[in-house]
């Protein structure tokens, strides 16, 4: 934005004839009368104003010879003509700016005028004023706010969906994954288990509350178990050697019969050892046999 500031109205020079002289354009003798010298031609005032004069590029009349005239850029006015086109302010001796679509502002209106645009009120960021900059936009700084609790920013951290802007608490409530435990949003870190995010201080194990992120564990009915509290709390107990059935270790295939379970290679004939994990097999008691070792009892 340029600002300019006038030297002050000019006149032009008029005078009296005293002698025979003649109008360059009319003929009539200027003898006794005022008359105008433009460009080295003596004319009669009417001459002038209708011939000779400027238009005002305000009111669109002649500036006649006796009114004061200003000029810009090949533009004149009347010195009551040249004010600021919002407020009207006389800008005869004061700092103007002279705009693009030809109207004179004083250096108020034009800053106004010419300035950034609050993204948020759409009124003109005034320079010097509390602010906020982002993306080459600016804010008041009171402006600048929560899309979703309206709150202003001010110095927090802010995050961003799309063109909506969101303090930190409100992004983490309206877009955080949630854990699957706790329900709460989860801002950083966290595990994921079976498609399910979880705060790593909620997965834990359901008895011994052991943190089980990066340790061995297993899940039963919902919950997550370390394997000690798995072994001793949760897991079937096997019918044959009586130690619990994890899943874990040496063997992981089960075999079911009647409510009680056996780990595959604990499921052998009681007599000759045979493993009889999809073989027929006899129960005599609390232990299993082939049907050839059945037959010799």
């Amino acid at each position: 934005m340029t600002f300019y500031r006038h030297s002050g109205p000019r006149s032009y020079l008029t005078s009296t004839m005293t002698d025979r002289f003649d109008c360059y354009y009319c003929r009539d003798n200027l003898h006794g009368k005022k008359y105008v010298k433009k460009d080295d031609k003596h004319v009669c005032t009417k001459c002038f104003e209708k011939l000779c004069a400027n238009t005002c590029a305000e009111c669109r009349r002649p500036i006649g010879a006796d009114a004061k005239e200003l000029h810009h850029k090949n533009r004149y006015w009347h010195e009551d003509c040249f004010r600021c086109a919002k407020c009207y302010k006389p800008l005869a001796s004061e700092p103007f700016n002279a705009r693009d679509d030809g109207k004179i502002m004083c250096g108020k209106c034009g800053s106004r005028e010419d300035g950034n645009r609050c993204q948020g009120c759409y009124k003109v960021v005034m320079p010097g004023s509390q602010n906020v900059e982002y993306k080459n936009k600016v804010w008041h700084e009171e402006c600048f706010t929560c899309f979703e609790c309206k709150q202003p920013i001010r110095t927090q951290s802010f995050l961003t969906k799309g063109e909506d802007i969101y303090c930190a608490p409100c992004h983490d409530k309206k877009f955080a994954k949630k854990c699957f435990h706790c329900k709460q949003a989860i801002t950083s870190g966290g595990i994921s288990y079976q498609d399910q995010p979880w705060h790593s201080e909620c997965f834990v194990c359901k008895t011994c509350h052991k943190p089980l992120a990066g340790a061995r564990f297993t899940s039963h009915e919902n919950n997550v178990y370390c394997v000690d509290c798995y072994k001793t709390d949760v897991a079937k107990k096997c019918h044959g050697c009586k130690n619990p059935i994890t899943g874990f270790g040496h063997g992981t295939n089960v075999v079911n019969y009647e409510g009680y379970s056996w780990h595959e290679y604990c499921f052998n004939c009681k007599k000759c050892s045979l493993s009889l994990a999809n073989k027929r097999f006899v129960i005599n008691g609390d232990h299993i046999y082939c049907p050839d070792c059945a037959k010799k009892l």
